[in-house]
């Protein structure tokens, strides 16, 4: 079969399999043998999986190039290098895992067909952009996670269940009501990212226009960082970086990453694992790959992945600190997600003073924190599903009733945190060693930063298994029933952290690297750290002294008020200035204008009427006028 058929196929599959269901659902909505169809659904994201394990093993590394637009040199570039072959597989395959999952968890939906279209083209959309080498083509599935975002987080539009809410409907902070409905978190999302797709287009359009490509290999970064100079480069590619930094939820942007969690689980662990908020981060990384920043001195550049480097850790500092606050269970790996978004982002920058590593580091750290927290996601679906709750609620007899849950739990929690020797202790000490390096460059804040980024991530994940399993109320409501399918898809992919192991010791060229980052002291030092702070707050997982500061973090360091307040009074006020001038310019032109028209013309029809007596007053006037100015010209 040729790479193009399979290439279309990869893509087209799970959306062609999607529309039966929701051809079904417009015509015949709630009919038992269309909800059957899900399983159609689910297929073709099974054959996206074969195609992208076929790409990984199968495919030549290079560029498979399909003319489209030759004329405009825009053709269809599709890349298999180290970045896709492996992100496309894991994109693949945490969506059909989280597709089983969801044929017993959303079977009973009021909008299956809406439910499983949106998801498929999420998934098709998001391996588009894994595969895309040219721009165009990856902008197209870069809008279509946008849309499908908007779709599938306000998925529950009739905001009449609270447990499909983010916060405590009714509380407030000052004018601000701390709590978020479904059509509300779908709306914000598709706004927010709008915000920095604009800017990306531009820049996009930009790049176009002084390369006359859009291939990422074929442009030529150097000669056009030269030709548009220092503040060029600047604007451009912090113009392109605000797509990334709004769909990685990066500050200030990371409110609609928590209300997000409005929309179904299945939605929360696909969007926080594999697509939409990895998508940021991913094309930072396949940008840096391309552009090289370590084999330049541009002042420009250093500039740029200066701010990447600290905005990426600032935001894993700030979503760490919020999730320690928080309780609601998906909110809690929300923030945490924007965390680990944030160490993507800051480690990938890291590169341009350590080199190609720090891009390998980050996206083996992308690939478990993927398998990982999809994991987590999948096991809060089901507490949620199980006890009617969506705040932690758990304890140890509640734990014996869901061993499944408990145990993926204490795995997922272990391998994600740094812990020594689990999986992401390797790649986290990796991580260390890129910003060391970064102390011998003269900054010395980054790696302290990481080093508190990890030991307050570490003490979430800690309380996230202990508040819902171990040290948490006795949940009100028990529904232990089924979940069958749940059960199998969240611990198969918990399972996918051990192979990762053996994967990471195995990579070509790095794997020794991460071996012999592991066994430094310093890494040691800080594996020791984040096993303690793990560990106290298993224990210990609150402390009614720091109550208060729990709250400040649980409302999110009142960011909210950025988002629902500041920005909406500034935007309403700019309105109403537009408002006022719109109606000056109203006033002006429709009224002011033609009204001084109409009294200069019934002056004009006045001094016409043809009497010889008007006609000689208006010339004595004159006379008369003349007369005094010259005598008072005269005068002085």
């Amino acid at each position: 079969m040729n790479e193009i058929l399979q290439f279309s196929l990869l893509f087209l599959i799970p959306v062609v399999s999607s529309l039966p269901i929701a051809l079904a659902w417009i015509y015949r909505p709630g009919e038992e043998w269309a909800r059957k169809l899900s399983y159609l659904s689910v297929l073709g994201l099974f054959v996206s999986l074969l195609i992208s394990i076929n790409i990984l093993f199968n495919f030549e590394e290079g560029f498979y190039t399909y003319p489209w637009i030759p004329e405009f040199n825009i053709n269809f570039v599709f890349v298999v290098d180290y970045l896709s072959r492996y992100m496309g597989v894991l994109t693949a395959l945490i969506a059909f895992l989280i597709g089983v999952y969801g044929l017993e968890y959303m079977k009973d939906d009021y909008r299956l067909g809406w439910y499983w279209f949106f998801f498929n083209v999420f998934t098709a959309s998001m391996l588009l952009v894994v595969y895309s080498d040219n721009l165009l083509t990856l902008l197209i599935g870069w809008e279509g996670l946008g849309l499908a975002s908007w779709a599938l987080i306000g998925h529950w539009f009739r905001d009449d269940d609270d447990i499909t809410f983010v916060g405590k409907r009714g509380r407030k902070v000052g004018p601000l009501e701390m709590s978020w409905s479904p059509s509300f978190g779908g709306w914000r999302a598709i706004s927010t990212i709008r915000l920095g797709d604009m800017p990306m287009f531009f820049a996009i359009a930009a790049i176009y226009a002084f390369v006359g490509t859009l291939d990422i290999h074929n442009i030529p970064w150097d000669g056009l960082f030269e030709k548009i100079g220092f503040v060029g480069t600047i604007l451009l590619l912090m113009l392109f970086l605000m797509g990334p930094f709004t769909k990685s939820a990066q500050l200030p942007f990371s409110e609609w990453l928590m209300t997000a969690m409005t929309g179904p689980t299945t939605v929360s662990a696909l969007l926080h694992s594999a697509t939409m908020v990895a998508a940021g981060t991913y094309l930072f990384m396949r940008l840096t790959w391309y552009i090289q920043p370590w084999s330049t001195e541009s002042p420009a550049l250093a500039v740029v992945y200066l701010v990447v480097l600290f905005l990426g850790l600032i935001s894993a500092l700030y979503g760490a600190s919020v999730a320690l606050g928080l309780r609601e269970r998906k909110v809690l790996l929300a923030a945490s997600t924007m965390s680990s978004l944030g160490l993507m982002f800051a480690t990938s920058a890291a590169s341009f003073w350590v080199g190609q590593i720090a891009v390998v580091v980050a996206f083996w750290y992308l690939m478990v924190h993927a398998f990982a927290k999809a994991s987590l996601f999948l096991v809060a679906g089901h507490l949620i599903h199980a006890t009617h709750d969506r705040f932690c609620v758990g304890n140890l007899v509640f734990a014996k009733k869901m061993k499944a849950a408990f145990i993926v739990t204490i795995v997922a929690t272990l391998f994600l945190s740094g812990i020594p020797p689990f999986t992401a202790y390797w790649v986290k000490s990796a991580m260390d060693g890129v910003m060391e390096h970064l102390v011998e460059e003269g900054l010395t804040l980054p790696f302290y930063l990481l080093v508190i980024a990890s030991v307050i991530y570490s003490a979430f994940l800690a309380k996230f298994l202990s508040l819902n399993f171990l040290k948490g109320e006795q949940p009100k409501h028990e529904h232990l029933e089924g979940g069958g399918l749940m059960k199998l898809a969240y611990a198969t992919m918990v399972s996918m952290l051990f192979l990762l192991i053996f994967a990471i010791f195995s990579i070509e060229e790095y794997g020794e690297h991460f071996v012999e980052e592991g066994f430094l002291k310093t890494s040691f030092a800080v594996g020791i750290l984040v096993t303690a702070s793990y560990l106290i707050t298993l224990y210990q997982p609150s402390v009614k002294a720091f109550s208060k500061i729990g709250v400040f973090l649980t409302d999110r360091m009142y960011l909210p008020f950025l988002n629902d307040f500041i920005v909406p009074k500034v935007g309403w006020f700019i309105a109403a200035i537009v408002d006022y001038s719109n109606r000056g310019i109203d006033f002006f032109f429709h009224r002011a204008i033609p009204s001084s028209f109409d009294v200069v013309s019934r002056m004009i029809r006045y001094v016409q009427k043809g009497y010889m007596t008007t006609y000689l007053k208006i010339v004595v006037a004159w006379i008369m006028l003349f007369i005094v100015v010259i005598s008072l010209v005269g005068w002085y």
